[in-house]
């Protein structure tokens, strides 16, 4: 972030609301991590109405942030909300969100939190996303919003949106990554004892989570991938690994990261890219060989197209922020 100014986030809190979706937050932004980027994240939690809060669990929560401290925060979230507020939002909480992104606050949501956002007209016209369950009635509801069904976030610049649950993680790591780097959020996503963040553009609806696939299945192959990204990786490479034929083996990883294998293989490789320009003074060419890119051309095409920047230009920003 570039300055000794705290990036204020603020999570607002409805009565009633989904309690994961609220600790995630608080989990990502909350715990101070000054070792890894210094100043840290100010974590507010922001009553949404007046009286007692209490979560979906019972948990009550007393804070003395408000609607106040949504219009003034540098990032606001709106997690999960229960289907009194998600069905009826107040129209105080839609006026600090419309008043938030005025002063060009960066506005997110977790699940159905979703629904205050576009109530509040910031999502018209635009793309976003929701729990799978929810889709249908978010889009009879809104027809002036792009709702992609298929994706775990949406980042359309100054306002983000996800889908359910754990995809509200990937989100939040997703706007660490882009405040203090890649490296930044993969060391976060590692104390927390969850994989690096998954793309947006993954399925939401997937069978299972190929990070806690049994190490003598599709974990054990992704995590031998991951080490040896330097080779010039095949599908055919990872089926035998995996002891199944090339197709079986397609169709089983389509169903359990909701990607094929070769579009996983670049993910991996662009994120590895990310970490190492980030933390080392290694040349393109090193990092176009390290990564299994091959030449640095093909290595600055399949950046770019991931990044829309060079890998000259991402270093020189993340380095700057440092």
């Amino acid at each position: 972030m570039g300055s000794s100014k705290q990036h204020v986030v603020a999570v607002v809190v409805t009565d009633g609301a989904p309690i994961f979706e609220l600790a995630v937050a608080c989990e990502v932004f909350g715990v101070q991590r000054t070792d890894l980027a210094d100043p840290w994240y100010e974590l507010r939690l922001c009553a949404a109405q007046p009286g007692e809060l209490r979560t979906a669990a019972g948990l009550r929560v007393d804070t003395p942030y408000g609607l106040d401290d949504v219009v003034n925060a540098d990032t606001v979230i709106v997690s999960a909300v229960p289907a009194s507020t998600r069905l009826n939002p107040p129209e105080p909480l839609l006026a600090a969100l419309r008043q938030a992104h005025a002063r060009r606050a960066r506005i997110a949501s977790i699940c159905n939190g979703v629904y205050a956002l576009a109530a509040a007209g910031l999502l018209d016209g635009r793309p976003a996303t929701t729990h799978w369950m929810n889709v249908d009635e978010f889009a009879r509801r809104f027809p002036a919003v792009k709702v992609d069904p298929d994706v775990l976030y949406v980042d359309d610049g100054d306002v983000l949106t996800s889908a359910g649950t754990g995809a509200g993680i990937d989100l939040c790591l997703h706007m660490v990554a882009m405040d203090h780097g890649a490296a930044v959020a993969n060391t976060v996503a590692r104390r927390m004892v969850v994989p690096p963040h998954r793309d947006g553009g993954q399925a939401q609806y997937v069978q299972t989570s190929i990070a806690t696939t049994n190490s003598g299945g599709l974990g054990h192959v992704v995590d031998w991938a991951r080490e040896h990204l330097d080779r010039p990786l095949t599908v055919a490479d990872l089926a035998e690994r995996a002891l199944l034929s090339q197709r079986t083996f397609v169709r089983r990883f389509a169903e359990v990261s909701g990607m094929s294998p070769l579009r996983w293989l670049t993910a991996e490789r662009i994120r590895l890219a990310k970490e190492l320009l980030e933390s080392t003074d290694e040349p393109v060419e090193w990092i176009a060989h390290r990564t299994g890119f091959g030449t640095p051309q093909n290595f600055r095409q399949h950046f770019r197209r991931a990044t829309s920047v060079s890998p000259q230009s991402y270093r020189r920003v993340f380095r700057s922020r440092h």
